[in-house]
């Protein structure tokens, strides 16, 4: 049960010939939320949108922590167990990952003792507590034979990262049976700089129009803002203040089906920029972790639940790349 804590709140008093403040006692929900990888594309949607409604929010990083976040190794048992019973959280959305699955074909053992092991810690941790835990999940532990996917359709991850998801997702729903995976797709948001959304860095080479660029064609990507997936790991989390029952996997994504190449052209659309230099590449053999073709989410189950917003891609690709388009003179004239 969440507690409450009482704070002083001002009030203005009007009367006849006078005005005055007032200090009224208020009672507040006291609702803690802790965020793993908070410095992160996900982690960070997911902080601003708990800290945005009225969660007392705590984020934790790594390498880019300080100063305005905390800093945490995921690695160290001890570390966690302190920064969970110290701040004893409601909720915990736990975004910490390596989720490049090129860097995990190449580090595997570093890639398993961040997806598996600390997640794991976190989830026993977040159970000897009371704690709700999010552990976020990809896509990618299924193979893309046969889409749509159910929560509990067979996985079969085809690369590293997918596994070690995959033993992730098992792990903390061993040590915390009342945790909660989500799975999500390509993410893309709010970034700091293009390459830190597969999606996003598709615009560099939308923006050079002098080399001839050949774009994915063959793999189908439901790309989906960070905000609607900060925001539904919000909603899950107070739904479940309130009703204990709700657990287990969830699935959510955008409904807008696109190769890259498709996100290319469209990106060379809306800032109206020449598209004839992006080629389709409908070859399904590339370099790297092996990908699967289309691993389409079925979302029913947080649908029915009232759950969830979806932002059109044209309306969220355009809000997160207009900061990075080299035409100035364009951008000052639409944005200004």
């Amino acid at each position: 049960m969440v507690g409450k804590r009482r704070e002083k709140e001002l009030k203005i008093h009007f009367s006849p010939g006078s005005v005055r403040l007032l200090e009224v006692d208020t009672c507040v929900p006291d609702r803690r939320a802790l965020i793993t990888g908070v410095t992160g594309l996900l982690g960070r949607a997911v902080y601003k949108e708990f800290v945005d409604n009225g969660w007392d929010t705590v984020g934790y990083g790594y390498k880019r922590a300080r100063p305005k976040f905390e800093k945490v190794n995921l690695l160290d048992p001890g570390a966690v167990r302190q920064i969970i019973q110290d701040f004893k959280p409601h909720a915990v959305i736990h975004c910490a990952a390596e989720r490049r699955p090129d860097v995990a074909e190449s580090q595997p053992e570093y890639t398993r003792q961040l997806n598996v092991c600390s997640s794991g810690c976190i989830a026993k941790e977040s159970a000897e507590i009371g704690a709700f835990l999010i552990y976020m999940s990809t896509d990618y532990i299924f193979d893309g034979s046969k889409p749509p996917y159910r929560e509990h359709d067979t996985p079969n991850p085809l690369n590293q990262y997918g596994k070690t998801k995959l033993e992730g997702e098992r792990i903390v729903l061993q040590n915390h049976p009342g945790a909660a995976v989500l799975r999500v797709p390509l993410l893309y948001g709010k970034i700091e700089k293009l390459e830190e959304s597969s999606a996003t860095a598709l615009f560099a080479k939308v923006q050079c129009h002098s080399v001839m660029a050949c774009m994915d064609h063959w793999g189908q990507k439901f790309p989906t803002h960070v905000d609607d997936v900060a925001r539904v790991c919000r909603q899950l989390s107070e739904r479940r203040l309130q009703d204990p029952s709700i657990s287990g996997i969830f699935h959510w994504s955008g409904n807008e089906r696109m190769t890259k190449y498709e996100m290319a052209c469209t990106m060379a659309e809306i800032f109206n920029l020449p598209s004839n230099h992006l080629r389709p590449d409908t070859d399904c053999a590339h370099d790297g972790a092996l990908r699967p073709r289309d691993v389409q989410l079925d979302c029913s189950r947080l649908e029915r639940m009232g759950i969830g917003q979806r932002t059109p891609f044209r309306i969220g690709i355009r809000r997160c790349l207009w900061p990075y388009l080299l035409d100035k003179q364009w951008r000052q004239t639409v944005f200004h």
